[in-house]
């Protein structure tokens, strides 16, 4: 039987494009209208998605809220909540939320997250990150964001723990960073634990997740970044005690498609020329951890950069995309806010498979987290389209074969 790839629904309010909610047919109170939810839900459900995918940050995401496009992007639901509605909306697809460890205790997120799995019959998932941005640690009393080495230090032990309280045990911790006593008031998930999902890319990010994940979601523009960094992190595992397959990596991938490769590529044109170029620079600085780009000539190109202590991964992916092709500050920042630097491919279903396939079978990928420009739109043509063009091709899924996230995906039920 042909491999067949993982597909996971990341869902953004408006859509990831940075000018969605200046789309025409956009929803633009979308991140606090149930209804709309669920309308994606059912739709990633029907096409067969394993997952839908909830980020989350703690704060607004950028400091400028008068920047509308900015301010529409944070108005949001918090994600366990908004998954808790969708599990009795939905019976088959994963349910996915980001959680940090920077600002959150182990005991009540375990707690959290394994109710989610009991309430959906073992389809949660926990994304695991550190937080990468002050305007979150502003929110909790923090004098600044912790150096990165710190917040992986204190991710390591706070998977440790609750990855020990779903596996049913009475922890007894007692750490550099937290002291649990008691075992959770729940029994085991039905998936014997949530799955534990990851997206750091740097070093260390690439060990905690080659000990500590089921999936990965990465950020790779070209083939051989993706085949890299696949090849790194699976080559790691080794070194934990685990096979190469216990680990789903799924690039992200916002693609826009259509009946035509004209009419996509006139899809993606409108919605490129929405992007005013301050909401572009803004979007470029807060990834790149620089306050004042705005300083530098707008059709120059990217000045050298100290090293961050936010996104060290994203910081280098952009910096070598601005090198490698020319960018000048404009061009970059219009291509990043497109798809915040993730792969971004454009055409008919045929020419959008072709490139899915490749990787995937070029050994880059086990699947992708489908990032739509806007919704409901693209999600719409991803599922009408691409779908059936993958499923033609014995690529994906007709139907689900299991009840469980760990059974749609592949993975080993844990000891």
């Amino acid at each position: 039987m042909t491999a067949q790839m993982k597909l996971g629904a990341f869902l953004w309010a408006t859509g990831h494009h940075i000018a969605a909610w200046r789309h025409p047919k956009a929803h633009v109170t979308a991140g606090i209208d149930i209804d709309h939810y669920i309308q994606l839900a059912r739709t990633a459900e029907a096409a067969k998605f394993d997952m839908i995918f909830c980020e989350d940050a703690a704060g607004l995401r950028e400091a400028n809220v008068g920047i509308a496009s900015q301010t529409s992007r944070s108005i949001g639901f918090e994600p366990i909540s908004l998954l808790s509605a969708l599990a009795v909306q939905t019976s088959r697809i994963g349910l996915v939320s980001t959680a940090s460890t920077s600002y959150n205790e182990p005991y009540g997120l375990a707690r959290t997250f394994l109710s989610l799995d009991h309430l959906s019959g073992g389809r949660a998932g926990w994304n695991l990150v550190t937080s990468a941005s002050p305007i979150e640690a502003a929110n909790f009393g923090s004098t600044g964001l912790k150096p990165h080495a710190d917040r992986y230090e204190r991710a390591r032990e706070f998977a440790e723990v609750v990855t020990g309280l779903w596996h049913g045990k009475a922890p007894g911790h007692d750490g550099p960073s937290f002291s649990v006593r008691d075992p959770l008031d729940l029994p085991r998930s039905p998936q014997g634990a949530p799955v534990m999902v990851q997206a750091g890319a740097s070093d260390v990010g690439r060990d905690l997740a080659a000990c500590t994940a089921d999936v990965v979601f990465t950020a790779a523009q070209t083939f051989e970044e993706a085949k890299a960094f696949y090849d790194d992190l699976k080559g790691r595992m080794a070194a934990y005690g685990r096979e190469p397959d216990d680990i789903k990596i799924m690039p992200g991938v916002s693609p826009v498609v259509a009946e035509t490769e004209a009419e996509a590529r006139e899809k993606h044109e409108d919605l490129q020329e929405l992007i005013p170029d301050d909401v572009g620079v803004a979007l470029l600085s807060s990834y790149l951890s620089i306050s004042d780009l705005w300083r530098y000539p707008i059709d120059g190109p990217l000045p050298g950069l100290p090293d961050s202590e936010g996104m060290k991964s994203r910081q280098a992916l952009v910096v070598e995309q601005s090198r490698r092709d020319g960018l000048s500050i404009r061009q970059l920042a219009r291509h990043f806010a497109g798809a915040r630097g993730h792969w971004r491919i454009v055409g008919t279903a045929a020419q959008v498979a072709d490139e899915l396939q490749a990787r995937f079978e070029g050994g880059a990928a086990d699947g992708y987290n489908v990032m739509p420009s806007w919704f409901p739109g693209e999600l719409d043509a991803f599922a009408t389209l691409v779908v059936p063009e993958l499923q033609r091709r014995g690529l994906f899924r007709k139907e689900y074969d299991g009840n469980t996230l760990r059974e749609h995906l592949g993975l080993k039920r844990p000891a």
